[in-house]
């Protein structure tokens, strides 16, 4: 029998629910809902102790162990997501080319848009070629806040 686990965290973004399967998480999204009963299992008190870390102290990596549950593509899509560097944005068309099809770069948006767990599979760090900030599942205020608070920004103004 596995163990699932549930629980909220209010972070700088808004109110994030986090689930978990036995010892993995399986989803980090933003609360659109209201709240059901929590059941808090040991990876979900890392998983929450690493994102409180990550807005307030720091972190850049996170060591939770992660089973999104998606298609072949969806996580081949969502693994390469975990290669993009803290502070550093990649456009869909080099993460489709990263991925091997760069004719995929409407796939891995879509792919990138039902990312099952948010911030720590930083699909939020995935803009468009042209440096544009488009969709993100968390809403693009909050894409912006992430990406200005991993320093991004500077990064990218740098560029130019």
């Amino acid at each position: 029998m596995s163990m699932l686990g549930r629980a909220y965290y209010a972070s700088p973004v808004g109110d994030l629910l986090i689930e978990s399967k036995d010892d993995k998480i399986t989803l980090v999204s933003f609360l659109k809902t209201g709240k059901s009963e929590e059941t808090i299992t040991p990876v979900i008190e890392q998983c929450i102790q690493e994102l409180e870390e990550y807005f307030f102290k720091g972190r850049k990596f996170f060591n939770v162990e992660l089973a999104p549950v998606g298609t072949d593509f969806q996580l081949k899509a969502w693994n390469e997501l975990l290669n993009i560097p803290y502070g550093k944005t990649l456009s869909y068309e080099a993460q489709a080319i990263r991925i091997g099809d760069i004719k995929a770069i409407r796939a891995v948006g879509l792919a990138n848009n039902q990312n099952p767990i948010a911030i720590i599979i930083p699909c939020h760090r995935v803009i468009g070629k042209n440096g544009d900030l488009v969709g993100y599942g968390g809403g693009l205020d909050n894409k912006t806040w992430l990406l200005q608070h991993e320093g991004a920004f500077s990064e990218q103004l740098r560029l130019f």
